[in-house]
């Protein structure tokens, strides 16, 4: 009896086709795609502890009210009555690599939708330090500082991450190719992958994510973040500021806390 031929690519795959083109990002992307959030949102919220049922009347004139009413927007803040700054909502797109995802999901205080790499084929983009990055740890665990690498450090870093990626890329590919399920296929490759998810949250929760995440002079409560999910925090608090001037600026002028 004639053995058997193991056969590697399906007949729907051409052996032959070219592979996707890797690229190499050194950014994150964050859009908004939906906001219900204005400073107003935080005074009618407040004012029902005290105005009651009338507060109903009065919602719809709040948001005349909003660039009056820093002294109530700043007393909730200060005094840290957090529950008024929950009612509202805001939408991103995030495009970052997955190990900043897995920094964003600490934060359970929002809710998070990724691309699934078991049901679509994951596109060939990676995420390399860009040249200023500094890549150098120095301190103890909680408080370290980062300082700028070398030049023979700065090409290491962008050299062994594009292998690494290529290389892990071309696996993933194999795999595909001999008819692999995705979900297997994809443990191969690295966490500097790019994904997508959107993620919502209210501007409590936000206020959370950036006193963690960003690293500002002034604060109450001083925060080392990793400088890559500090880049996605940093153009969410862009969209915030927009969003919310009142409540941004009194969040800045209590510390960074969170109420």
């Amino acid at each position: 009896m004639a053995s058997a031929t193991l056969k590697l690519v399906p007949e729907n795959i051409v052996a032959d086709a070219a592979p996707p083109e890797m690229q190499f990002r050194s950014d994150v992307a964050v859009e908004l795609i939906r906001a219900n959030a204005s400073d107003a949102d935080v005074l009618f919220a407040a004012r029902v502890s005290t105005q009651g049922e009338q507060t109903l009347e009065a919602a719809q004139d709040t948001v005349h009210d909003a660039s009056r009413s820093k002294g109530l927007i700043n007393y909730l803040m200060r005094d840290r009555h957090g529950s008024p700054f929950e009612h509202n909502s805001m939408t991103f797109y995030v495009q970052a690599p997955i190990f900043v995802f897995r920094e964003f999901m600490r934060h359970r205080i929002a809710s998070y939708n990724e691309e699934s790499g078991r049901y679509r084929e994951l596109n060939p983009v990676f995420y390399v330090p860009a040249p200023e990055r500094n890549l150098l740890q120095v301190g103890k665990p909680g408080a370290y500082d980062f300082l700028p690498g070398t030049a023979e450090q700065t090409a290491l870093v962008d050299s062994e991450t594009r292998r690494a990626s290529t290389e892990a890329f071309a696996s993933y590919q194999r795999m595909l190719a001999a008819g692999v399920a995705r979900e297997v296929a994809r443990i191969v490759l690295p966490l500097n992958i790019y994904s997508s998810m959107y993620v919502t949250m209210n501007a409590r929760a936000l206020m959370n994510f950036l006193s963690l995440r960003t690293k500002r002079e002034g604060t109450h409560f001083p925060s080392y973040p990793q400088r890559e999910i500090e880049m996605a925090a940093e153009k969410m608090e862009t969209f915030f500021a927009e969003l919310m001037p009142v409540t941004y600026e009194t969040f800045n002028e209590n510390g960074r806390v969170a109420p």
